[in-house]
């Protein structure tokens, strides 16, 4: 349907101008939309949000379930929205060629990719095209819209972002790169395949505009000591930092020297490049990586929100906010009103217990993580099992040490797969972790089973209902040995 108040005064109308969506191929709502042009010798872009506070008024039933949700919760194949699917998937979502009411922040850019002062204002727009990240890659490579405006403007933002992120980089942000389970379904709801998919270009030229405009917003409000649910990211512990370097250390991953006494600055300095260094060695080595660059991010402490302004040491900003999904994240509709009060144009009120918000939505945000890691688990559990059946239980896989616990080790195994095997399986010995917990190591024959160090393993059992995979360990490379990797071009 079209959008009701894309017609009312005080807009912006912006439907003749350029602008595109890029998202998974799965993706069901559509926060953001972009655009970019080239002006004199530099460029301007746009960055359009869905103005979902136009329809989610404060206090109203609509709302306060929003609250109670925070968020929307993805698994496999599905989505429990924050917001009704007539709103998520409808009025909000800024479907191609439809009349859609956004909230714009608008940023000029000099000849050497300067950021000028961004202007933010209620605005029309009208997407011209729904790309999903292979069909963006795909432009971006020459192999399809050649010449097209889409293609021009697909390329302007690719130059400006690949600066944004050298930039990013160069200011001390984390370089820290994880990826996620990737799922394809038959037309019955069964799990076909998985892979861990890696970040493809047109992912990380629409995370810079989004990093771009979720920072401008957070600035004007913080300089004005205005109150929103900020996205603060604190300074590790020098401790943590500490023990995450002697840990690489003992793994033989080249670390950065560090002084005899942290402090806090000094800490978020060396995570920083202890991450680079492992992102680098992994690039170039078949060890860890899995296992290095989840050292690291556990030496770190969790992102969340906060009424008040503290940075964000993870992307080195010293403001940042959620404001770019706010169909699906209740924060970002909190940062839309306090942008709405602060430019005049609206005077809906903020919570008055934005503290006890920050946490709710903090809590409900690692709530969320478990339950999609466990469906992730569950559905991987299914395939293997399908799997097995047809290639025989027997077989050997090669895998990667993960974790390392009293009673046993974890192991990632081809590409996306995840078990557990229990130390009372290591036949011959008596194992137990070493004193940074990095190994587990046999009493009398000194055997290691390193983080990152390659293992070939084979699965004992499956529980499919959680999603746990057991497994024993294969001493030696068998005829039967299979590997199952992604079966997509």
């Amino acid at each position: 349907p079209g959008d009701p108040g894309a017609d009312e005064p005080g807009r912006v109308d912006l439907r003749a101008q350029l602008a595109f969506t890029i998202d998974p191929d799965d993706a069901r709502d559509f926060d953001d939309a972009i655009g970019v042009c080239a002006e004199g010798d530099g460029l301007r872009a746009w960055v359009h949000i869905a103005d979902v506070s136009r329809y989610v008024r404060p206090g109203s039933a609509l709302d306060r379930d929003a609250a109670e949700r925070a968020l929307s919760v993805y698994v496999p194949g599905r989505v429990e929205p924050m917001l009704p699917e007539r709103l998520s998937a409808g009025l909000c979502s800024l479907v191609p060629h439809r009349d859609r009411s956004c909230i714009t922040v608008e940023v000029p850019f000099s000849s050497t990719l300067e950021a000028g002062e961004p202007v933010f204002y209620r605005s029309t727009i009208r997407s011209d095209a729904r790309l999903t990240y292979s069909e963006a890659q795909s432009i971006l490579e020459g192999r399809a819209g050649d010449g097209s405006a889409l293609a021009e403007a697909l390329q302007l933002a690719e130059r400006l972002t690949e600066e944004l992120r050298r930039r990013r980089f160069r200011r001390g942000a984390l370089r820290i790169e994880t990826g996620e389970p990737v799922f394809s379904f038959d037309g019955h709801g069964g799990v076909t395949d998985a892979w861990t998919e890696t970040e493809p270009r047109a992912h990380a030229l629409v995370e810079e505009l989004m990093i771009c405009a979720n920072e401008a917003v957070a600035r004007l409000l913080a300089s004005r000591r205005r109150e929103a649910l900020y996205r603060v990211h604190e300074r590790p512990d020098p401790q943590s930092i500490e023990l995450l370097l002697s840990k690489l250390e003992a793994l033989e991953v080249p670390t950065p020297p560090q002084p005899e006494r942290l402090t806090a600055a000094e800490a978020a300095s060396l995570a920083t490049e202890a991450s680079a260094r492992v992102m680098t060695y992994v690039a170039g080595s078949d060890r860890g990586r899995t296992a290095f660059p989840a050292l690291v991010l556990r030496a770190l402490k969790q992102a969340r929100y906060d009424p008040e302004n503290l940075g964000h040491s993870g992307l080195a900003s010293p403001a940042y906010c959620h404001f770019t999904s706010p169909i699906r994240r209740y924060p970002d509709l909190v940062c839309h009103r306090a942008l709405l009060r602060e430019l005049g144009v609206a005077d809906d009120p903020l919570p008055e217990d934005l503290p006890e918000l920050a946490e709710w939505a903090s809590v409900r945000e690692r709530e969320a993580a478990s339950v999609e890691y466990a469906a992730d688990a569950i559905c991987l559990a299914w395939l293997l099992e399908r799997r097995l059946f047809a290639s025989g239980w027997e077989a050997c896989l090669a895998g990667e040490v993960t974790g390392v616990i009293g009673s046993g080790i974890f192991v990632r195994f081809d590409g996306v797969f995840e078990g557990y095997l229990p130390a009372r399986r290591l036949e011959g010995d008596y194992y137990e972790p070493d004193a940074l917990a990095t190994a587990l190591v046999g009493r009398r024959n000194g055997r290691r089973f390193r983080l990152g160090d390659p293992i070939e393993i084979r699965v004992e059992g499956i529980d499919r209902a959680s999603g746990k995979v057991n497994l024993a360990l294969c001493e030696k490379m068998r005829p039967g040995r299979v590997a199952f990797g992604r079966r997509r071009s």
